[in-house]
Parts: C-alpha cells; sequence; structure tokens
C-alpha cells in the first residue's frame, strides 16, 4: 500500500470528525442512563461527570479504519490489523465492564496479559532476542505497562486523550518519514479520535473516558510502538518508542516509586500523580496538563532525532532524558500527598 499527504490527512479528518459527532451522542446516553462518575476520596473533581466516552473513541477509530480499508484495502497484513483492533476492542469492553460494575484488578491483568501473549503470537512482538521466551515476556510487560500506563494518565482533565493524542502523532511522523504507511495511517487516525475526544474531555471536562478508552488508547499505542521501523540497530529501534511514551512512563514510575516508598499499593487509586503534584505547587490544572503536553511534544521531537542519529548519539540523548527525569522525579516526589 502506498501513500501521500493527501490520504493521511483524509484519515485524521474522518476520525476526528467521527470523534467529534460520537461524543456529544455518547455523552446524551451518559446522561439519559446517569451513568456519572462522581467524586470521591481519591478523586479530583467536585461534581459528577458522565463516563462513557470511551466508546466514542473506540467506535470513531474502528469505523475509520472500516472505511480506509474499503476505499485502500491494505495489500498485506489484513489478518494482523483486524486481531489488533479486536484485541483493542476486547479490552474496551474488559474497561466498560470496570467503568460500570467494577473490576478486580486480577480480572484486567489477566486480560491485558493475554493481549500482550496475543500480541506475541501474531508476530507482532519485540524482536530483540530471537524465537523465544524472553521476547515474548518483553512484549508482555511493554504491552501491559503502556496500557496501564495510560489508563493511570486519566487522571485530570483532557490529560491521558491529550498525551495519546501527541504520542500517537509522534509515531505518525516517525512511520511517515521512514514510509510505514499502515502504521503511519493508525497512529493518525488515532491521533485524531483523541482530539476529537479532546474537544469536550479539556478542563472543564464535561465528560470521561473512563477505563474503556484509556485502555483502548494505550493498548493501540504500544502495538504501534512495537510497529515502528526505521534503518537502524535493533536497540535504538526499541529505544524510539519508549521515550515517545515518556510521560506516561514518569507519571506511572513516579507514582510506583512513592507509593512503596510509603508502604501504599501502587494500584489503589490516589491523588499522588505527576499532574496532581504540580497542581498542588500552585498551577492551575489547564497549565499543569498543558506542561505535560509541552513534555509529551519535547520527548517526540527526541525519539525523531533518535530515529536518524547513530548508537552513541543515540544513547546520550537517552541519558539526558533519563537523568532530566530522575531530577523532576526528585522534586515532584517531596511535594505533600494529597492522600496522606
Amino acid at each position: 500500500m502506498t501513500g501521500g499527504g493527501w490520504q493521511y490527512l483524509a484519515v485524521f479528518l474522518v476520525s476526528s470528525a467521527l470523534s467529534l459527532v460520537l461524543t456529544p451522542l455518547v455523552l446524551r446516553f451518559a446522561l439519559w442512563r446517569d451513568v456519572y462518575d462522581h467524586p470521591g476520596e481519591h478523586k479530583g473533581h467536585t461534581d459528577p461527570v458522565p463516563y462513557l466516552g470511551g466508546i466514542a473513541i473506540v467506535g470513531a477509530f474502528a469505523l475509520t479504519v472500516g472505511i480506509a480499508a474499503i476505499v485502500r484495502p491494505p495489500v498485506s497484513g489484513r489478518g494482523e490489523l483486524l486481531a489488533i483492533l479486536a484485541l483493542a476492542i476486547l479490552l474496551a469492553v474488559v474497561g466498560l465492564c470496570d467503568d460500570l460494575r467494577g473490576l478486580s484488578p486480577i480480572v484486567r491483568l489477566i486480560a491485558e496479559v493475554g493481549a500482550g501473549l496475543a500480541v506475541w503470537g501474531i508476530g507482532a512482538g519485540v524482536d530483540l532476542f530471537g524465537p523465544g521466551v524472553s521476547d515474548a515476556v518483553v512484549t508482555v510487560v511493554w504491552v501491559v505497562g503502556i496500557t496501564n500506563a495510560f489508563n493511570l494518565l486519566d487522571n485530570m482533565d483532557g490529560l491521558s486523550s491529550g498525551v495519546a493524542a501527541i504520542a500517537a502523532g509522534s509515531i505518525f511522523v516517525i512511520a511517515a518519514s521512514n514510509g510505514q504507511f499502515l502504521v503511519a495511517a493508525l497512529a493518525i487516525g488515532l491521533a485524531g479520535c483523541a482530539l476529537g475526544f479532546l474537544r469536550h474531555n479539556f478542563h472543564p471536562a464535561t465528560i470521561y473516558m473512563g477505563d474503556a478508552g484509556a485502555l483502548f488508547l494505550g493498548f493501540v499505542l504500544a502495538y504501534l510502538g512495537l510497529k515502528l521501523r526505521f534503518d537502524a540497530p535493533t536497540d535504538i529501534t526499541f529505544l524510539v518508542p519508549v521515550v515517545v511514551m515518556g510521560v506516561a512512563i514518569f507519571d506511572t514510575t513516579l507514582v510506583t516509586v512513592t507509593r512503596l516508598s510509603r508502604g501504599v499499593s501502587p494500584f489503589q487509586a490516589g491523588r499522588d500523580h505527576t499532574s496532581h503534584r504540580l497542581v498542588r505547587m500552585g498551577m492551575p490544572v489547564p497549565a499543569a496538563v498543558a506542561l505535560m503536553y509541552t513534555a509529551g511534544v519535547c520527548l517526540g521531537l527526541v525519539a525523531l532525532v533518535i530515529s536518524r542519529v547513530d548508537r552513541v548519539s543515540a544513547y546520550l540523548l537517552v541519558s539526558v532524558i533519563v537523568i532530566m527525569g530522575l531530577l523532576a522525579g526528585g522534586l515532584l516526589a517531596v511535594v505533600p500527598d494529597a492522600d496522606d
């Protein structure tokens, strides 16, 4: 399949338009069915906000993929695409069940591990150590980790959807510049879905995506990160998606480390995420979210540079990012925790 700028633009416009149209419809349904995310001890909002926004994201992406497949049938990879879409929708259904009825974290984890194993089973997993158990384990850890990272990042108006849009946009630029049309098209389509939803999700949000949307976005981004290919050594290829997902990875790491240091389970809800700490430092919610957007854009640009430089330069850039992350994490870790 060959592609051009107009095709990418068409995918973006269709996906964003569908998301813009579907989100208010889902909002009306949530209001009609009285499906709200109510304020609670570990939640930052003070008024009930409708859930189910993830349905609009999933629907917009699935419809966009379906339309694109009809207009421009893929020359190869159709089976893999259908499998990934089915897995993403399955995780969204699991997330929706969690939104509506509440599920044990073990149930979600089993579903995510199963999805990771399926990604490896269809040949779309990590290829670092050659065929064997090691690549399967790394693939599962990556899929589960990134999927949960974007779910955890969904803790403030517009944060997870905006960061997901930026990460998808970064993957699009890298994939398109290296001739990966299908990966680039999926990435720009996902970015459009997230941005269309963001119109209604940015502060003050009128609807939340819930676990259904967050798990869907995280899983698709994890898959797209695995599919990135360019003319570079394997270890550099693997670094690029890690840098692209840096904001979500940083937040998850900060929360995990600080909670374990306090003897608190990293799986429980809390107001100790990066965004919460920035707000407690005096930032308004939109400013805190915008700062994290900015970090995401910067990491995307660095990832693009890494994909085009030699191994030594790539590792120097990653070292700088790690050092800056450690410094930022150290400063944020001393901000008083609202849950203490």
